[in-house]
């Protein structure tokens, strides 16, 4: 069977040296100048919103929407010449077009649907390998005898036969299932996430995780059907998955769950300042499995969502972002108290950041063993700008002001009683 491809693909590539490839060239150049063209317009008029998305990406080569429109302009354009010219540039041409049209999309898709994960580089890979090989042994003919050759391989399982091309056009069918659903899922996701702030994220966020999910696994069973599986094959299998997920996972199906809950009861947003066991930050990522929270000092804690539903969890800003912060400052008993309270009250509102509504507060709140000792609290609305830094400035202007004032601030005072020998 060789034999007989030869003379064609010798006669194939005698038709590249001819004029008329220079008439297919031309004709691709103009396919791929109006298609640049085109997408250059649309992205205009879609503007900033649609220049990272899917079908632009940050250059107009760089997404879906010009290798489509290629592609469809050089099908126009072979069907105009196939009645003039004999085509021999098309041939490869049409292919090359589909890899990279399928390529483009499965990159595109998995870089907005799981962004920089490792394992997005694997499967771009593996995207590329398998529409770069498959356009070659198109273009060379040799995939009707590659396909046949795998029909032949069958083995038995249970009362069906399998071949490896049921299994291989299985796994393409799955695998172009999921990439549409994840289009679909991920366009979904940031028309929710569009204009959503506070609650309302965190809701949405629910229902995309959730729209997703169902996605993926319609879009799968889906393509098991079309590959001639029978669904009830895999009831054997979902019930000892049901198993394994009431035994060996139930940490990790705990933690799902109580996600989905955390999102749906919004009882903590994305945004919030919330502490969990000693450990205070804002609340930038809900997933499904864990929360991420990120303090002021820029560490970064994951913290497993069956903790946040199973503990105790300070929400700093769940009904208020107010805050109140204190300060103890000590001074002599000699001091004169009215003037000490005046000037600690006086420091705290120094500060733009402490609220004059409520105000700041001073007392009396012990008789220290050295001295008096006094209590400044105040409220500020930015927790998220920290507090420590607000606490120290306060600290540095009470420090001037007794200074100034000659107020003493004691040392630590022993008496020590001795008895005569």
């Amino acid at each position: 069977m060789s034999d007989a491809r030869v003379p064609d693909l010798d006669a194939w590539i005698a038709s590249l040296t001819q004029p008329a490839a220079l008439i297919e060239l031309g004709a691709l150049a103009a396919c791929a100048v109006i298609a640049w063209g085109v997408a250059a317009l649309v992205c205009r008029t879609v503007g900033s919103r649609g220049s990272s998305s899917i079908m632009f990406g940050k250059r107009i080569v760089d997404g879906v929407l010009f290798p489509l429109l290629l592609l469809c302009l050089a099908y126009l354009a072979r069907a105009l010449l196939v009645s003039w010219v004999p085509l021999a540039v098309f041939r490869i041409a049409m292919p090359v077009l589909i890899s990279l049209l399928v390529i483009r999309l499965g990159v595109k898709v998995l870089q907005a649907a799981f962004m920089d994960r490792p394992l997005v580089r694997v499967l771009e890979r593996t995207i590329s390998w398998v529409a770069w090989l498959a356009m070659v042994l198109w273009v060379s003919g040799f995939l009707p005898v590659v396909l046949e050759e795998l029909d032949q391989i069958v083995w038995k399982v249970g009362g069906s036969k399998m071949s490896v091309r049921t299994m291989i056009e299985g796994a393409l069918t799955a695998g172009a299932m999921l990439i549409v659903t994840l289009w679909i899922s991920s366009a979904i996701e940031t028309r929710l996430l569009r204009s959503a702030t506070g609650g309302e994220l965190s809701l949405r966020k629910a229902a995309s995780n959730a729209t997703r999910a169902l996605l993926m696994f319609v879009g799968l069973m889906l393509a098991v059907s079309a590959v001639g599986i029978d669904l009830t094959a895999f009831s054997v299998l979902g019930g000892a998955i049901g198993v394994g997920v009431g035994f060996g996972l139930q940490k990790l199906a705990a933690n799902y769950v109580s996600g989905f809950v955390i999102l749906a009861e919004r009882s903590m947003r994305i945004g919030d300042n919330v502490r969990v066991d000693n450990f205070e930050g804002i609340v930038t990522q809900i997933n499904a499995r864990y929360t991420l929270i990120r303090s002021l000092a820029g560490r970064e804690s994951i913290v497993p969502n069956e903790l946040l539903i199973t503990t105790r969890v300070e929400n700093l800003s769940l009904a208020d972002s107010r805050v109140w912060l204190f300060s103890v400052v000590s001074v002599g008993y000699e001091s004169d108290v009215d003037l000490v309270m005046s000037l600690l009250t006086q420091a705290a509102l120094n500060q733009a950041r402490v609220l004059r509504d409520p105000g700041p507060s001073v007392n009396l709140v012990a008789f220290g063993a050295d001295g008096l000792e006094f209590k400044v609290g105040f409220w500020i609305a930015d927790p998220e700008n920290g507090s420590d830094n607000l606490r120290s400035l306060i600290n540095l202007d009470i420090l001037k002001s007794l200074r100034e004032n000659h107020i003493e601030i004691p040392y630590p005072q022993r008496v020590v009683h001795t008895r005569a020998a």
